[in-house]
């Protein structure tokens, strides 16, 4: 099939895995600053969207209130 084809060619992330088996300190300096570099933004971003959703909950308290009813009511009727 022509569409199975995909399966063969290596994804983007799995040069990184050669990567992972040489000692710890043998990743290039750049990458580890590019590394700190993405870890920084990723943790304004998720500081960001944490203070939008508390934003949202204070302008739509209703929808924020059934939100924490439906999120209740799924955690009550989950089996473990």
């Amino acid at each position: 099939m022509a569409d199975r084809d995909f399966h063969d060619t290596p994804s983007p992330g799995t040069d990184r895995g050669a990567e992972r088996g040489a000692a710890p300190g043998a990743e290039p300096e750049g990458q580890l600053e590019r590394e700190a570099e993405r870890r920084r933004r990723r943790a304004q971003f998720l500081r960001d969207l944490a203070e939008a959703r508390q934003l949202r909950d204070r302008v739509q308290p209703r929808r924020a209130k059934t939100a924490r009813l439906r999120h209740a009511m799924r955690m009550r009727t989950f089996r473990w």
